[in-house]
Formats: C-alpha cells, sequence, structure tokens
C-alpha cells in the first residue's frame, strides 16, 4: 500500500463509518474498483479508531458525564436514576452481542464474509429495511426515553454489522427508528455505542500489522489520522442533516451501488473474492 491509497482508505473510512452505507463494505469494494490489494480486514479494524477518536472529540462531554455517572451509580444509589447513569448500562448491554459473535465468527469476518457478492446483497437488504423503518417508524421517541429494550435490540442490531456491507451506523439507526426513536437520538446512540465495539475490535487486530504481506504500520497510521478528521466533520455534519432530513439519500445510494456491484460482477469486471 503506498500513501495515495491510506490517504484514499483514510478518507472513505471517515465517511463511510457514520453514514449508513457501510465503511468495512467500501474498504472492501474501493480497492476492488481500482485494482488494487484488498487491505483486509486488520487494517480496516484498525484505521476505525481514527473514527472512534472523533466520536470521543465529537461527544467527550456526554462520553464523560456518562462514564462518571455509570460508576458512581455502581456505590452511590441517588445517581441511579439519571439518563447518564442508564445510558451507561445500555451502552454496556449493547456491545455484549457483537463482542460475542465478533469473537466467534472472526475468521469467516476475516475471509468469508468479505466476499463481494455478500456485501452487495447486504447493501441492498439493508437499504430496505431503513426504507421499512422510515415508513412505520413513529419518531416520537428522544434519548430520554431510552431503555433497556433499545439497548438489547440495537445492540443485536450491531452485531450484524460484522458482516461487511450492512453498516454498524445503519443497522443500529435502523433498529433505532423501528423502536420508535427519533432519527437524531437514534444516530446519536449509535454513534456512543460506536466506541466500545470500535476500540474493542480496533485493538484486537492491531496485533496483525505490520504481518507479512499486509500494510505497514506507516501507511496505517497515516490512514487512521485522515479517517479522524474526515470522521469528525461528518459527525458534526450528519447530526445536523439526520435532524432534518430523512435517510433516503442513502438508501438509494445503497441500492444503486448493490445493484452496480452485481453488474460488474455478473460481467467479469471485477472479481468476488
Amino acid at each position: 500500500m503506498n500513501v495515495f491509497q491510506a490517504v484514499v482508505y483514510g478518507i472513505v473510512q471517515g465517511l463511510s463509518e457514520f453514514l449508513p452505507i457501510s465503511s468495512s463494505g467500501h474498504l472492501r469494494i474501493v480497492p476492488a474498483l481500482f485494482g488494487w490489494e484488498d487491505p483486509g480486514a486488520a487494517f480496516s479494524a484498525v484505521i476505525q479508531i481514527g473514527t472512534m477518536l472523533a466520536i470521543v472529540v465529537y461527544f467527550w462531554r456526554e462520553l464523560t458525564h456518562v462514564a462518571f455517572a455509570w460508576l458512581r451509580g455502581l456505590f452511590d444509589a441517588s445517581v441511579r436514576s439519571t439518563l447518564e447513569y442508564r445510558l451507561g448500562w445500555y451502552l454496556v448491554i449493547a456491545t455484549i452481542p457483537v463482542v460475542v459473535f465478533g469473537f466467534a465468527f472472526r475468521h469467516q469476518i476475516e475471509d468469508g464474509a468479505r466476499n463481494l457478492w455478500v456485501i452487495a446483497s447486504t447493501l441492498i437488504i439493508m437499504a430496505l429495511f431503513l426504507l421499512l423503518a422510515e415508513k412505520v417508524g413513529t419518531r416520537t421517541r428522544k434519548e430520554e426515553d431510552l431503555n433497556r429494550t433499545d439497548a438489547i435490540v440495537v445492540g443485536a442490531a450491531q452485531a450484524l454489522a460484522l458482516i461487511p456491507g450492512v453498516s454498524r451506523s445503519g443497522s443500529t439507526i435502523t433498529a433505532g427508528m423501528f423502536l420508535g426513536l427519533t432519527r437524531e437520538a437514534a444516530a446519536r446512540f449509535s454513534f456512543l455505542l460506536s466506541v466500545p465495539a470500535v476500540v474493542g475490535s480496533g485493538l484486537f487486530e492491531a496485533r496483525k500489522i505490520g504481518d507479512a504481506g499486509g500494510p505497514g504500520m506507516g501507511v496505517t497510521v497515516l490512514a487512521t489520522i485522515f479517517s479522524f478528521a474526515v470522521g469528525l466533520a461528518t459527525i458534526a455534519w450528519l447530526i445536523r442533516y439526520i435532524s432534518n432530513h430523512s435517510t433516503l439519500v442513502f438508501i438509494v445510494y445503497r441500492i444503486a451501488l448493490g445493484a452496480l456491484l452485481i453488474v460488474l460482477l455478473s460481467f467479469g469486471v471485477i472479481s468476488a473474492t
């Protein structure tokens, strides 16, 4: 991997991690379209740390309040009625499914699930679920209305995003909207929930960086820096956009991209693996 490719991957990661279009899918699609080597699941997981840092910077006040309230609430019963304390537990509960399934199916995620036929299919299928959520979701519940059931359902949806093409933000925002959350509340909980999942997967896969045949440390760090900068801008934009607009533009994009992949794969222009 050269410097230009690392910059492209960083930009793609920063954009697609928070938009409901699948960062892992795009990091597999981009090299296929340009004829580059697949950077691999480990590289994708590590540069996600850049976008995680973007979340920490953007939501640092809320994350700090949640962390301190949760820790205090373990010993002080007077804190346990606060939204911050409850959010702390909801983030813990919602992270469990992705940890369990991510570890159990780690080999399939790194190999078989990166097949472009799988990605093309999941891009379209998830778009249809997102469209359905837009149609049937009441969008009347706000962040303070979150409960344990929401955490379990959204956490299960996040585990589905282990399949490239599904999209972590797409699956969790969709689940939140099905549960009646506003788009903004669903997006904010999705972003907060990404922190433990992304940190865990990034640190777990970091041991592979520098292995023979894979991207080196230098280009990985460069891609991570770009993913942070672009990711921070993307969060700020998406929070404003989704407060006043539907997710239709992302639905159309996902279906169009999935259809394009199917055409290219069918005519042998690109290889599925």
